[in-house]
């Protein structure tokens, strides 16, 4: 689990309360006493005061870059037209590459392979690969996007791109 901040909220199809959350994901915020005390969530204006306040996601288990970490290469920018086939599929950087997925406008469903678990990247939410594992995109409606390729301190500089 992380930490992350509301972004906004919503009800699903059962009237229930869902806050939107900065990293992407989504999470039920039920008042139900007294398995789920939440008194906040009945009101617009508790609901109003908890933007931006800080919640642990459930879900996010995404991969952090290393703080040393910089850029060398950058790809054009996609769109869910031009995205290449193989991003589509699995595919890997090379060991000590990462990859940072920069989704410019839109959604972008990002998953990794190992353990298996899939992220709704957007404008606010970047995804990352870390070096050597298996993951792929897939365009959630209308998408621009970029990868940044970058490298830490720690690999030395000597490992070629993608």
């Amino acid at each position: 689990m992380s930490t992350t901040t509301i972004t906004g909220f919503h009800q699903d199809a059962d009237g229930d309360w869902v806050a939107d959350l900065a990293c992407g994901h989504s999470q039920h915020v039920r008042h139900r006493p007294p398995w789920q005390s939440r008194p906040w969530v009945t009101s617009e204006a508790g609901r109003a005061a908890k933007l931006a306040a800080p919640i642990e996601c459930v879900a996010c288990r995404m991969p952090e870059l290393p703080a040393n970490a910089s850029e060398y290469k950058r790809t054009a920018t996609f769109t869910d037209e031009t995205v290449p086939g193989g991003l589509l599929r699995d595919h890997r950087t090379k060991p000590g590459v990462w990859a940072k997925i920069v989704v410019e406008a839109g959604r972008l469903a990002y998953t990794l392979e190992s353990p298996r678990r899939t992220f709704m990247l957007t404008p606010e939410c970047p995804g990352v690969a870390p070096p050597a594992e298996p993951h792929h995109v897939e365009p959630a409606g209308p998408v621009r996007f970029h990868v940044e390729f970058l490298r830490s301190a720690d690999t030395g500089g000597a490992l070629g791109g993608r």
